[in-house]
Order: C-alpha cells, then sequence, then structure tokens
C-alpha cells in the first residue's frame, strides 16, 4: 500500500514501463483524466511530482472527435442582416471599411486604385490650388517685391502673381516677371523645390498606374443553365477585352447560399467542379461549364430554390499576362436573378475570306432560345 494514498496498491516493478502515446489518425484534441484501472506509470524522467510522493498517479488520454471545420473563403458564414451580393460588378468586395484613422489611409494606393477622370482631377486640382496659394501670398506681400507684375487693378496684379506662380512652380520661367526683394526670392525658392518635388510624385503615380499589370476580362450579362451531352449545365462565358496576351487561364467557382431566419443568417460556400478548370491558351472567347450531375450542389434545384436561398456564383479568374510577366486575378459573381434558364451562347467568333479567325468582343454576351434563333441578349 502506499502510505501516502491509501487504498491504493502499487504495481509490480515488472508492470512499470513508460508511457507511450499512441497513434491517432483523426484530428482530435487531448483530455486528461485520472483513473483506478489504468496504473501505468508516467516515467520519472516526465512526472517528478510523483517520485517525490511515491503514488501511482496515473494518468490516460482520452480522445474527443473535433467538429469538423466549414469551408469559408473568406466572405464569412455568420451574419444578421440581409446582404445585396458578396461580389460586386466591378470585382470589388462589398464591403465598406469603418473605425479606421488618417494614420490608416496609404494615399499612395488609394491614387493607383481610382479610375483615370478621377485621378487626372485631383492632379489638376492640386495643381490650381499650389498655384493660388502661392499666388496669394506674393499679392500680399506687395507689388514692389515682383518685377513687371505691375496691373491698374488688383484682380490684374493677381493674375500676374498667379502666372509668375505657375512659371515658378514648373521652372519655366520666361522672364517677364522676376522676383525683386528679397521676400520673394524665398517665396520662389521654396515654390521652386515644392514644383520639383510636386511633379516627381506625380510622375511617380503616372508610372505606377501605367505599370501596374491589371487583366481586363468581360463577362457574360448572364449565366445559362444549358443542355450539356446528356443533362444540364450551369455555363458562363469570358473575353479578353485587351489586345494582349493571357495565358494559362484557371478558373474557381463557388456557389454561396444562405440558410437560416433574419437574424440568424448562415452562408455555405461549396465550391463547383468544372469540366475545364483551366486553358492554355485564351484568344478567342472561353465557356466554363459546371456539369449538373448528381454529384452537383445544383442538382434538382429550380429557379425558386435558387431564390429562396439567395444563391450567388462566386468567380474568381487567374491568368498568366504575357505583357508584364506577371499573374492576374479578376474577380466576378453572378447572383440567382441573374441566370437564365434554357439558353445557350451563340458564336462570338468566325472565319473571314482570307482564313483568319475574327473574335466578336462585345458578342460574349450573345444568347440565344434552345430550340429557336431569338436573341436574348445582343
Amino acid at each position: 500500500m502506499c502510505t501516502s494514498c491509501p487504498g491504493r496498491d502499487l504495481p509490480a516493478a515488472a508492470d512499470r514501463r513508460p508511457y507511450a502515446v499512441h497513434q491517432w489518425v483523426e484530428p482530435r484534441r487531448f483530455g486528461v483524466s485520472n483513473t483506478v484501472a489504468d496504473q501505468r506509470f508516467l516515467s520519472p524522467r516526465w512526472s517528478h511530482a510523483r517520485n517525490r510522493t511515491n503514488c501511482s498517479a496515473s494518468i490516460s488520454l482520452r480522445s474527443i472527435p473535433m467538429n469538423k471545420a466549414t469551408f469559408d473563403p473568406g466572405l464569412t458564414q455568420q451574419f444578421t442582416g440581409v446582404l445585396r451580393r458578396a461580389i460586386n460588378k466591378d470585382g470589388s468586395f462589398n464591403v465598406h471599411r469603418r473605425g479606421t484613422t488618417w494614420r490608416d489611409i496609404n494615399p499612395y494606393l488609394h491614387l493607383i486604385e481610382i479610375r483615370w477622370p478621377t485621378f487626372l482631377s485631383i492632379i489638376f486640382l492640386a495643381y490650381l490650388t499650389a498655384n493660388t496659394l502661392f499666388a496669394v501670398v506674393y499679392f500680399y506681400i506687395g507689388p514692389d517685391q515682383l518685377q513687371g507684375a505691375d496691373a491698374p487693378t488688383a484682380f490684374g496684379r493677381f493674375l500676374k502673381a498667379f502666372f509668375f506662380s505657375a512659371h515658378t512652380l514648373t521652372t519655366v520661367g520666361y522672364g517677364s516677371i522676376s522676383p525683386k526683394g528679397t521676400t520673394a526670392n524665398i517665396l520662389a525658392a521654396l515654390e521652386a523645390l515644392s514644383g520639383l518635388m510636386g511633379f516627381a510624385i506625380a510622375t511617380g503615380l503616372l508610372y505606377g498606374r501605367f505599370s501596374k499589370p491589371t487583366a481586363k476580362i468581360g463577362f457574360s450579362d448572364t449565366m445559362l443553365v444549358a443542355a450539356y451531352q446528356d443533362g444540364t449545365s450551369l455555363q458562363f462565358r469570358v473575353v479578353n477585352q485587351r489586345d494582349n496576351t493571357l495565358m494559362e487561364l484557371e478558373a474557381k467557382v463557388l456557389l454561396m447560399t444562405v440558410e437560416g431566419a433574419p437574424g440568424q443568417l448562415t452562408r455555405r460556400y461549396v465550391p463547383l467542379y468544372l469540366e475545364r478548370p483551366s486553358v492554355y491558351f485564351f484568344p478567342l472567347t472561353w465557356t466554363v461549364v459546371h456539369p449538373i450531375d448528381p454529384e452537383s450542389p445544383l442538382y434538382g434545384k429550380t429557379a425558386e430554390d435558387l431564390a429562396s436561398l439567395q444563391a450567388e456564383i462566386l468567380i474568381l479568374i487567374k491568368g498568366f499576362d504575357d505583357t508584364f510577366s506577371q499573374t492576374v486575378h479578376k474577380r466576378y459573381s453572378y447572383r440567382y436573378d441573374e441566370i437564365i434558364w434554357g439558353a445557350r451562347f451563340t458564336p462570338a467568333f468566325q472565319i473571314d475570306d482570307d482564313g483568319d479567325m475574327v473574335l466578336d468582343v462585345d458578342r460574349v454576351g450573345a444568347l440565344a432560345k434552345v430550340g429557336g434563333q431569338d436573341q436574348l441578349s445582343a
């Protein structure tokens, strides 16, 4: 008997052996429990407390199955309100960020990502603002500080100060107006430095926008549920809208559905198997096809079923841009109300008299009714 643990017998010396952790196959988490039946000792190397008490503190490992993780591409699963869509038509995510401060804003990233009209407007506005501010300072330091800036009216003097500011900012300096006083010379030197730095930044932004590789892949306006071999399939069509070369295109398609009641909604994501998930070359259109067979999550579903599930098809296209020698991506999505049942895509290319292939890029979404010639879209 162990004096410190009455009622527990020490096992024979021959039964004392190091404790071994058995190999497990499935992912499990382990819990520790004391049992009377299991009298195996922990090795003295690992259990110093047992050496001090010399008692049979037996420990066994019991495996507890873990819940299998559900698939989430990064768009969350649990939410409360009704969502419009996950991916917008321009490929951006339907997420509005709040809680950021001015320290979190990166002007370079913002100016690289915005549209060209907005970018050019910001550059012009910055140029106009800088000249106006310096012109105001030139105007208030007095007409005697600028030689050749005399005018009969105050507005005329301000205009001459404004154009002198523009000449100084761009380091042109035609010579008709020049700084005469010390204050004007110091101000002109500071403006020239500001102009050099400002145009260097604008040039870098302009180069960054031109050198950034982007994919301009056009998608058909709608998806189709069309005939495929002996069954049906879900289809959409893409085309390269630029006159550059894209190669090794890959497509990944997810079906997103919404389950639950308002206040406790859950998104479910299921990858859709594709008949041809990749192509080597992309000079023409590419019709991406998901066969709707018994293994498809769309098997047996109707248009009403997809509407009740708020179904959305999420698409990621990845390819290699031969011009920039870099990988480019394009995102897109179709909602349940953007799926047409019982139609087919019409050819978007043809052979001309010289035997060359002619592609009509604007016909990427051209459809026809099954069994008829009526066009559903041009």
